[in-house]
Protein backbone atom coordinates (compact mmCIF):
# COMPACT_ATOMS: atom_id res chain seq x y z
CA UNK A 1 0.00 0.00 0.00
CA UNK A 2 3.15 2.37 0.74
CA UNK A 3 4.46 1.93 -2.37
CA UNK A 4 1.24 2.00 -4.64
CA UNK A 5 1.10 5.71 -2.55
CA UNK A 6 4.13 6.66 -3.17
CA UNK A 7 3.95 5.53 -7.41
CA UNK A 8 0.59 7.44 -7.11
CA UNK A 9 2.00 10.65 -5.61
CA UNK A 10 4.92 10.67 -8.42
CA UNK A 11 2.70 9.92 -11.48
CA UNK A 12 0.23 13.26 -10.63
CA UNK A 13 3.17 15.61 -9.81
CA UNK A 14 2.92 19.15 -11.00
CA UNK A 15 3.93 21.27 -13.57
CA UNK A 16 5.47 24.11 -12.01
CA UNK A 17 7.92 24.54 -9.37
CA UNK A 18 6.71 28.41 -8.90
CA UNK A 19 8.70 30.35 -6.26
CA UNK A 20 5.75 33.56 -5.09
CA UNK A 21 7.16 36.33 -3.12
CA UNK A 22 4.37 38.83 -2.20
CA UNK A 23 6.01 42.64 -1.13
CA UNK A 24 4.01 45.01 0.64
CA UNK A 25 6.24 47.67 1.88
CA UNK A 26 3.98 50.39 0.77
CA UNK A 27 1.63 49.32 2.62
CA UNK A 28 1.33 50.85 6.22
CA UNK A 29 -0.90 50.64 9.09
CA UNK A 30 -2.46 47.29 8.53
CA UNK A 31 -2.43 43.43 8.87
CA UNK A 32 1.02 42.26 7.88
CA UNK A 33 0.34 38.84 7.81
CA UNK A 34 -2.65 38.90 5.46
CA UNK A 35 0.21 39.07 2.66
CA UNK A 36 2.11 35.72 4.37
CA UNK A 37 -0.88 34.15 4.11
CA UNK A 38 -1.49 35.38 0.53
CA UNK A 39 1.78 34.34 -0.59
CA UNK A 40 1.35 30.92 0.54
CA UNK A 41 -1.90 30.70 -0.62
CA UNK A 42 -0.62 31.46 -4.21
CA UNK A 43 2.64 29.42 -3.69
CA UNK A 44 0.00 25.99 -2.77
CA UNK A 45 -2.52 27.04 -5.76
CA UNK A 46 0.58 27.06 -8.47
CA UNK A 47 2.45 24.48 -7.59
CA UNK A 48 -0.07 21.78 -6.14
CA UNK A 49 -2.75 22.35 -9.39
CA UNK A 50 -2.92 19.89 -11.48
CA UNK A 51 -2.56 22.18 -15.09
CA UNK A 52 -2.56 19.59 -17.52
CA UNK A 53 -3.13 16.04 -18.77
CA UNK A 54 0.42 14.87 -18.96
CA UNK A 55 3.12 13.57 -16.37
CA UNK A 56 5.78 15.44 -15.15
CA UNK A 57 8.64 14.31 -13.15
CA UNK A 58 10.23 16.56 -10.19
CA UNK A 59 12.98 17.39 -12.79
CA UNK A 60 10.69 18.61 -15.39
CA UNK A 61 9.04 20.97 -13.69
CA UNK A 62 8.60 24.38 -15.05
CA UNK A 63 10.51 26.75 -13.19
CA UNK A 64 8.63 30.67 -12.51
CA UNK A 65 9.12 33.46 -10.31
CA UNK A 66 5.81 35.69 -9.16
CA UNK A 67 6.58 38.44 -7.60
CA UNK A 68 3.36 40.74 -6.71
CA UNK A 69 4.42 44.39 -5.47
CA UNK A 70 1.15 45.46 -3.61
CA UNK A 71 0.95 49.37 -3.59
CA UNK A 72 -2.15 50.26 -2.58
CA UNK A 73 -5.03 48.58 -0.36
CA UNK A 74 -8.29 49.86 -1.38
CA UNK A 75 -10.28 48.10 1.34
CA UNK A 76 -10.01 45.57 3.88
CA UNK A 77 -9.49 42.97 1.04
CA UNK A 78 -9.31 44.31 -2.03
CA UNK A 79 -5.56 45.13 -3.29
CA UNK A 80 -3.55 47.00 -6.08
CA UNK A 81 -0.10 46.63 -7.83
CA UNK A 82 2.02 44.81 -10.37
CA UNK A 83 3.13 41.80 -10.76
CA UNK A 84 6.79 40.53 -12.43
CA UNK A 85 6.52 36.92 -14.10
CA UNK A 86 9.28 35.22 -15.08
CA UNK A 87 10.12 31.46 -17.01
CA UNK A 88 12.79 29.47 -17.32
CA UNK A 89 13.42 26.42 -19.54
CA UNK A 90 16.56 23.92 -19.20
CA UNK A 91 18.82 23.73 -22.14
CA UNK A 92 19.24 20.42 -23.06
CA UNK A 93 22.67 18.00 -21.28
CA UNK A 94 23.52 21.28 -19.55
CA UNK A 95 23.17 23.26 -16.59
CA UNK A 96 21.73 26.76 -17.87
CA UNK A 97 18.20 27.55 -18.00
CA UNK A 98 17.13 29.96 -20.64
CA UNK A 99 14.17 32.66 -19.94
CA UNK A 100 11.12 32.00 -22.01
CA UNK A 101 9.07 34.53 -20.24
CA UNK A 102 10.36 37.89 -18.74
CA UNK A 103 6.76 40.46 -17.93
CA UNK A 104 5.82 42.88 -15.87
CA UNK A 105 1.73 43.29 -15.68
CA UNK A 106 1.12 46.64 -13.94
CA UNK A 107 -2.78 45.77 -14.08
CA UNK A 108 -3.21 43.79 -10.99
CA UNK A 109 -6.12 44.22 -8.79
CA UNK A 110 -7.82 41.78 -6.54
CA UNK A 111 -10.02 40.70 -3.15
CA UNK A 112 -8.00 38.45 -1.39
CA UNK A 113 -10.02 37.48 2.48
CA UNK A 114 -7.16 35.81 4.46
CA UNK A 115 -7.74 32.16 4.70
CA UNK A 116 -9.97 32.07 2.16
CA UNK A 117 -9.62 29.51 -0.71
CA UNK A 118 -8.14 30.26 -3.86
CA UNK A 119 -10.86 28.28 -6.48
CA UNK A 120 -10.82 28.69 -10.15
CA UNK A 121 -13.26 27.57 -13.04
CA UNK A 122 -12.09 27.59 -16.84
CA UNK A 123 -15.18 28.52 -17.69
CA UNK A 124 -16.22 31.21 -15.63
CA UNK A 125 -14.66 34.66 -14.08
CA UNK A 126 -14.83 34.43 -10.18
CA UNK A 127 -11.86 36.06 -8.60
CA UNK A 128 -9.45 38.01 -10.23
CA UNK A 129 -6.83 36.56 -8.61
CA UNK A 130 -7.34 33.67 -9.63
CA UNK A 131 -8.08 34.64 -12.97
CA UNK A 132 -4.53 35.68 -13.05
CA UNK A 133 -2.69 33.61 -11.91
CA UNK A 134 -4.47 31.05 -13.83
CA UNK A 135 -3.61 32.88 -17.12
CA UNK A 136 -0.14 33.33 -16.37
CA UNK A 137 -0.15 29.13 -15.95
CA UNK A 138 -1.62 28.92 -18.80
CA UNK A 139 1.01 31.32 -21.05
CA UNK A 140 3.54 30.21 -19.17
CA UNK A 141 2.57 26.44 -20.56
CA UNK A 142 1.89 27.50 -23.91
CA UNK A 143 5.45 29.55 -24.43
CA UNK A 144 7.43 26.22 -22.41
CA UNK A 145 5.50 23.74 -24.97
CA UNK A 146 6.37 26.01 -28.10
CA UNK A 147 9.94 25.58 -27.39
CA UNK A 148 9.63 21.93 -27.86
CA UNK A 149 7.29 21.57 -30.15
CA UNK A 150 6.41 23.72 -33.50
CA UNK A 151 2.71 25.34 -32.40
CA UNK A 152 3.05 22.82 -29.13
CA UNK A 153 1.44 24.97 -26.73
CA UNK A 154 -1.51 26.67 -29.10
CA UNK A 155 -4.50 24.08 -26.57
CA UNK A 156 -2.73 26.42 -23.65
CA UNK A 157 -2.75 29.44 -24.84
CA UNK A 158 -6.48 28.50 -26.29
CA UNK A 159 -7.09 27.89 -22.61
CA UNK A 160 -5.34 31.53 -21.69
CA UNK A 161 -7.68 33.20 -24.20
CA UNK A 162 -10.80 31.72 -22.74
CA UNK A 163 -10.01 33.08 -19.55
CA UNK A 164 -9.54 36.43 -21.08
CA UNK A 165 -12.78 36.35 -22.79
CA UNK A 166 -14.71 35.28 -19.74
CA UNK A 167 -13.30 38.29 -17.77
CA UNK A 168 -14.48 40.82 -20.59
CA UNK A 169 -17.07 42.07 -17.92
CA UNK A 170 -14.78 42.12 -15.23
CA UNK A 171 -14.35 45.81 -13.50
CA UNK A 172 -10.41 44.87 -13.16
CA UNK A 173 -8.17 46.01 -16.05
CA UNK A 174 -5.93 44.31 -18.32
CA UNK A 175 -9.10 41.89 -19.96
CA UNK A 176 -9.95 44.49 -22.59
CA UNK A 177 -8.22 45.95 -25.73
CA UNK A 178 -8.78 49.63 -24.67
CA UNK A 179 -7.58 49.05 -21.22
CA UNK A 180 -4.00 49.09 -22.47
CA UNK A 181 -3.43 51.12 -25.93
CA UNK A 182 0.17 50.28 -26.02
CA UNK A 183 -1.12 46.33 -26.31
CA UNK A 184 0.84 45.64 -22.78
CA UNK A 185 -1.58 43.48 -21.11
CA UNK A 186 -2.85 40.02 -20.80
CA UNK A 187 -5.35 40.88 -23.34
CA UNK A 188 -3.08 41.25 -26.39
CA UNK A 189 -0.40 39.02 -25.02
CA UNK A 190 -2.60 35.98 -25.46
CA UNK A 191 -4.42 37.97 -28.92
CA UNK A 192 -1.15 38.34 -30.69
CA UNK A 193 0.18 34.99 -29.79
CA UNK A 194 -2.78 33.18 -31.24
CA UNK A 195 -3.01 35.89 -34.32
CA UNK A 196 -1.37 34.03 -37.70
CA UNK A 197 0.29 37.10 -38.25
CA UNK A 198 2.53 36.12 -35.49
CA UNK A 199 2.51 32.47 -36.16
CA UNK A 200 6.65 32.90 -37.05
CA UNK A 201 7.42 34.69 -33.56
CA UNK A 202 5.87 31.14 -32.12
CA UNK A 203 8.09 29.28 -35.11
CA UNK A 204 11.40 31.23 -34.21
CA UNK A 205 10.62 30.27 -30.41
CA UNK A 206 10.47 26.11 -31.47
CA UNK A 207 13.51 27.02 -33.67
CA UNK A 208 15.66 29.10 -31.70
CA UNK A 209 15.33 26.98 -28.43
CA UNK A 210 15.04 23.02 -29.89
CA UNK A 211 16.89 23.25 -32.97
CA UNK A 212 19.19 25.97 -31.36
CA UNK A 213 20.22 26.10 -28.11
CA UNK A 214 19.46 22.17 -27.16
CA UNK A 215 21.65 21.15 -30.30
CA UNK A 216 24.59 23.49 -29.30
CA UNK A 217 25.85 20.72 -26.39
CA UNK A 218 26.87 18.41 -28.89
CA UNK A 219 27.10 20.48 -32.54
CA UNK A 220 27.95 24.29 -31.41
CA UNK A 221 28.23 25.65 -35.14
CA UNK A 222 25.13 23.86 -36.28
CA UNK A 223 22.74 25.13 -33.35
CA UNK A 224 24.40 28.75 -33.72
CA UNK A 225 23.52 28.57 -37.41
CA UNK A 226 19.81 27.74 -36.32
CA UNK A 227 19.33 30.58 -33.94
CA UNK A 228 21.15 32.58 -36.94
CA UNK A 229 18.28 31.74 -39.15
CA UNK A 230 15.47 31.67 -36.77
CA UNK A 231 16.07 35.68 -36.37
CA UNK A 232 15.13 35.95 -40.03
CA UNK A 233 11.45 35.00 -38.88
CA UNK A 234 11.50 37.53 -35.89
CA UNK A 235 12.64 40.22 -39.27
CA UNK A 236 9.85 39.17 -41.18
CA UNK A 237 7.33 40.02 -38.78
CA UNK A 238 8.83 43.15 -38.08
CA UNK A 239 9.00 44.09 -41.58
CA UNK A 240 5.15 43.08 -42.22
CA UNK A 241 4.38 45.27 -38.51
CA UNK A 242 0.76 43.35 -38.20
CA UNK A 243 0.22 46.18 -35.75
CA UNK A 244 1.58 49.78 -34.51
CA UNK A 245 2.83 48.33 -31.80
CA UNK A 246 4.15 44.93 -31.45
CA UNK A 247 4.96 44.42 -28.38
CA UNK A 248 4.88 40.79 -28.77
CA UNK A 249 8.43 41.06 -30.55
CA UNK A 250 9.25 43.22 -27.01
CA UNK A 251 8.59 40.19 -25.24
CA UNK A 252 11.10 38.35 -27.09
CA UNK A 253 13.83 40.78 -26.53
CA UNK A 254 13.21 41.57 -23.10
CA UNK A 255 13.95 37.33 -22.49
CA UNK A 256 16.46 36.83 -25.07
CA UNK A 257 18.82 40.19 -25.73
CA UNK A 258 21.51 38.99 -22.99
CA UNK A 259 21.14 35.40 -24.21
CA UNK A 260 21.36 36.29 -27.80
CA UNK A 261 24.96 38.70 -27.49
CA UNK A 262 26.73 35.52 -25.45
CA UNK A 263 25.59 32.84 -28.50
CA UNK A 264 27.82 34.73 -30.98
CA UNK A 265 30.73 34.66 -28.13
CA UNK A 266 32.84 32.55 -30.26
CA UNK A 267 30.85 32.69 -33.94
CA UNK A 268 32.34 33.69 -37.48
CA UNK A 269 32.81 37.22 -38.65
CA UNK A 270 30.06 36.63 -41.19
CA UNK A 271 27.56 35.32 -39.20
CA UNK A 272 27.79 37.96 -36.31
CA UNK A 273 27.45 40.56 -39.22
CA UNK A 274 24.22 38.75 -40.36
CA UNK A 275 22.95 38.42 -37.08
CA UNK A 276 23.61 42.00 -35.99
CA UNK A 277 22.38 43.58 -38.84
CA UNK A 278 19.00 41.65 -38.27
CA UNK A 279 18.92 42.21 -34.25
CA UNK A 280 19.82 46.10 -34.50
CA UNK A 281 16.74 46.42 -37.23
CA UNK A 282 14.03 44.53 -35.35
CA UNK A 283 15.45 45.87 -31.68
CA UNK A 284 16.81 49.07 -31.79
CA UNK A 285 16.45 49.74 -28.29
CA UNK A 286 19.45 47.38 -27.62
CA UNK A 287 21.71 48.06 -30.52
CA UNK A 288 24.57 49.54 -27.64
CA UNK A 289 23.94 45.62 -26.41
CA UNK A 290 24.46 44.28 -29.87
CA UNK A 291 27.44 46.16 -30.88
CA UNK A 292 29.26 44.19 -28.77
CA UNK A 293 28.51 40.94 -31.08
CA UNK A 294 30.89 42.50 -33.90
CA UNK A 295 33.66 43.10 -31.19
CA UNK A 296 33.94 39.07 -30.74
CA UNK A 297 36.57 37.34 -31.33
CA UNK A 298 37.79 33.61 -32.25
Amino acid sequence: MIGWMWISTLLHAQEFRCNVQVVSQQIQGTNKQVFQTLQNAIYEFMNNRVWTSNVYTMEERIECNLMFNITEQLSADEFRGTLSVQARRPVFNSNYNTVTLNFVDNDIQFRYVEFSPLEFDLNTHGSNLTSILSFYAYFILGLDYDTFALFGGSSFFTNAERIVLNAQNAPESGWKPLDDLAHKSRYWLVKDMLDPDYEPVREFNYRYHRLGLDLMDEKVAEGRAEITNSLELIQQVYRKKPDPYMYLLRLVFDSKVDELVSVYTESYPEERNRAHNILVEVDKTNSNKYKSILEQTL
